[in-house]
């Protein structure tokens, strides 16, 4: 089969939703060719109405321009003009901002379509998640939290799958060495970019961590708008000492400060009114892929991506005490944190992406053909 998949997420831009793009391009057993938003181009390539290939083959990137509009217009009409030249057997659809796109071209050529869900796109554009919804063959949720949101925005139930992600796994070698050899290290791996991750609780949480395990430091891999605020609130909290920021690191750099940490914390909470928040939260996984124990909130997609009591911890996202509480247990209880560890491989061993990628190409193959959805 021919798949065509439209999506503004895609490496090399980094996050959730491009890395599950690309694994699913290249673990699909169909021939798969993407489109997608590119590196930032100047208004002439817009202008010009050129998309171009990218060395990756199958993959054509539309310019990124100043205007995130103007960029998902020219992906949507490059798209559309893509699916009526390859005539694809069915059309996936990576964001709900790729879907007038998609249901156009489902249309025209009757490629069922297949419209992906993620979370926090949902409550913030209401109308067009119940425009894809309806007239997609079938929905995949992410998680069983992003399969409720759509539903209570008007997605239809009978139409709904939940697929989770998967996680790249490392190479089969001797588990990390976590001997007490270095300070006790919490880390989390996050763009600071998004309040929701928690950033702010877990700072509150750090002095009482602190109070109980002396030498506690706390490892923020990632960057964004954030990093100033925090390094700000550290040292108003007198615990600058206990906050170190790797950066944006690349993905072996990143394994190895997994490797070399102690506990994984990243407190995801929903955002004001229930909606968003974490759709899965890959790094869960990536975390338990190398036999890292998870401290996690309690609601939404990490619901679907942390086993409370068996591969981490659940708690309240809004509830400094109660991180501090969890991972307080984690660094002083080295047996129960290596029991989470453990089976928190066994879990991520359970999500690779071939089975992500096969369970979409098993859905995408009962579709009926040539019976695009009306409404």
């Amino acid at each position: 089969m021919r798949l065509l998949l439209i999506t503004p997420d895609y490496p090399p831009a980094t996050g959730g939703i491009q890395l599950l793009c690309a694994r699913l391009a290249a673990h699909s057993r169909h021939c798969c060719e993407v489109v997608c938003i590119g590196a930032p181009a100047p208004l002439g390539v817009f202008l010009g109405g050129r998309a171009r290939r990218a060395e990756r083959a199958g993959v054509m990137a539309t310019p990124r321009l100043r205007s995130q509009l103007a960029s998902v217009a020219m992906l949507n009409a490059t798209a559309l003009a893509r699916a009526l030249a390859l005539r694809p057997d069915a059309i996936v659809s990576g964001h709900i901002v790729a879907s007038p796109a998609a249901v156009a071209a489902q249309r025209i050529t009757g490629a069922p379509v297949i419209q992906m869900l993620h979370a926090e796109e949902l409550g913030r554009r209401p109308a067009l998640t119940r425009f894809a919804t309806a007239r997609a063959a079938a929905s995949i949720a992410v998680s069983s939290h992003t399969r409720d949101l759509a539903i209570s925005l008007g997605a239809p139930a009978q139409r709904l799958h939940v697929i989770h992600p998967g996680v790249d796994l490392p190479a089969a070698g001797a588990p990390p060495a976590r001997q007490g050899l270095r300070p006790p290290t919490i880390i989390t791996v996050a763009r600071l970019t998004d309040r929701y991750k928690g950033f702010d609780v877990m700072l509150k949480a750090m002095p009482l961590i602190r109070a109980r395990v002396r030498d506690a430091r706390w490892l923020l891999v990632g960057e964004g708008p954030l990093r100033a605020e925090l390094s700000q609130g550290a040292a108003a909290l007198g615990i600058a000492d206990a906050l170190t920021f790797a950066g944006a690191v690349d993905d072996a750099t990143r394994d190895r400060l997994l490797d070399e940490a102690d506990v994984f914390a990243m407190p995801s909470r929903l955002l004001p009114g229930g909606e968003g928040g974490e759709g899965f939260g890959i790094v869960y996984l990536e975390a338990g892929a190398h036999r890292l124990p998870c401290v996690a909130g309690n609601v939404g997609g990490a619901l679907d991506a942390v086993i409370d009591g068996r591969t981490g911890l659940l708690v309240d996202p809004t509830d400094h005490a109660a991180i501090a509480e969890a991972i307080v247990t984690l660094l002083t209880d080295r047996e129960l944190a290596r029991r989470l560890g453990e089976a928190g491989w066994r879990h991520a061993q359970s999500h690779s992406w071939q089975r992500m990628a096969g369970q979409i190409d098993d859905l995408i193959e009962r579709l009926p053909a040539g019976r695009p959805h009306p409404r």
